[in-house]
C-alpha cells in the first residue's frame, strides 16, 4: 500500500499570487459578452435533455416523459388557482385567465383569441422556453399537458391541438383547447 503525498505549494508568497492572478481573470469575466443566467442555463439543460431523450428514444415517447412533467406541474399550478380563486372549481373564463396568467408569469406571451362553451383558443407570441424551443417539439407537451390537465380537472374534459407552434418553426403558437369531445389533439379527462 503506497502512501498519498499532499504537495504543498512551493511558498506562500507563490499561492497568494495565483490566488491574485485568479481574482483578475474572474473580475475580468465578469464583463465577457457570455449570455448565462440561471434562467438561460435551465433552458438550455431542457433543451438538450429532450434532445437526448428524442435521440434515445424516439419523438413520440420523448413527448410522452415531456406531458408527464407537464400534466404533474398542472395539477399543482391547478390547485393554486383554486385557491387564490377561493373555489373548489374554476369556471372557463376562469381556466382562461390562469392559462394566459401562468404562461405570463414564465415569460410566455400567450392571450385568449376566442373564448365560447366549445372551445378556449390561445394564440402566442413568445415561448417561456426561447429560441431553445425550436426543434424540441416535445417541450410543445409541457403546455398541452398544463393547459389540459387544468382545464380537465376544472371543466370535466379538455382536447389539446397544437395547431402552430414555435418549435416546428411557426412565428408563434396557436392552442387550441377543446371543452367538447372530438378527434384531433391530445384528451385529458377530469
Amino acid at each position: 500500500m503506497s502512501s498519498i503525498r499532499w504537495q504543498q505549494p512551493a511558498t506562500t508568497a507563490a499561492a497568494d499570487a495565483a490566488l491574485a492572478r485568479v481574482d483578475d481573470l474572474a473580475g475580468m469575466l465578469r464583463s465577457a459578452p457570455i449570455d448565462r443566467n440561471r434562467d438561460r442555463f435551465g433552458r438550455e439543460v431542457l433543451r438538450e435533455l429532450t434532445g437526448i431523450l428524442e435521440d434515445a428514444i424516439g419523438l413520440e415517447e420523448a413527448e410522452g416523459l415531456v406531458g408527464l412533467a407537464g400534466g404533474r406541474i398542472g395539477t399543482r399550478l391547478d390547485r393554486e388557482y383554486r385557491a387564490i380563486a377561493g373555489v373548489e372549481r374554476l369556471g372557463r373564463e376562469q381556466v382562461a385567465a390562469a392559462l394566459v396568467d401562468l404562461k405570463r408569469r414564465i415569460d410566455g406571451g400567450f392571450s385568449v383569441e376566442h373564448l365560447d362553451d366549445d372551445r378556449i383558443v390561445l394564440s402566442n407570441t413568445r415561448c417561456p422556453f426561447g429560441r431553445d424551443v425550436e426543434g424540441r417539439e416535445p417541450l410543445c407537451m409541457m403546455t398541452s399537458n398544463v393547459f389540459g390537465r387544468i382545464a380537465a380537472d376544472n371543466l370535466g374534459y379538455a382536447r389539446v391541438e397544437l395547431e402552430e407552434t414555435i418549435a416546428r418553426g411557426a412565428d408563434g403558437c396557436r392552442v387550441v383547447v377543446h371543452l367538447r369531445e372530438g378527434s384531433g389533439g391530445r384528451e385529458y379527462f377530469g
